[in-house]
């Protein structure tokens, strides 16, 4: 099975996705996670102003199948969320690099997003 992989992004092991735009980088989960979580019924995520750690958990994200913790690409300041997933999770399955976006980062150090793996990367981890 292929599944999309975004060549302008890049990816944690732990299956999160980073697009940097504009200094602010936006953070949700990949085409696979979602896949193998199956339908997605709860988020929590952290609050605007939160600080995350690089690596380190932010969230939760919760299944009908499985409740998986969610990682930070990038160490920063938490400046929005996408608080329509509360609401409407399902659409981390139904769009994980758009509308199911979860949050958006300050960072503290720009380069760290250049630690994420890149597509090619992460496709051979997921392959």
């Amino acid at each position: 099975m292929s599944f999309e992989t975004p060549e302008d992004r890049r990816y944690l092991e732990s299956h999160e996705w980073a697009l940097e735009t504009n200094g602010v980088v936006r953070v949700g989960i990949t085409d696979f996670a979602q896949d193998e979580l199956g339908d997605v019924v709860f988020v929590e995520l952290p609050d605007e102003g939160d600080a995350v750690t690089q690596e380190e958990e932010f969230g939760v994200i919760e299944s009908i199948k499985a409740v998986s913790d969610l990682y930070a690409p990038v160490s920063g300041e938490v400046v929005s969320i996408n608080e329509t997933l509360f609401d409407s999770p399902e659409l981390v399955n139904d769009d994980p690099f758009g509308e199911g976006w979860m949050l958006e980062i300050e960072p503290d150090d720009a380069a760290e997003i250049d630690d994420l793996l890149s597509p090619d990367e992460y496709e051979s981890q997921i392959a």
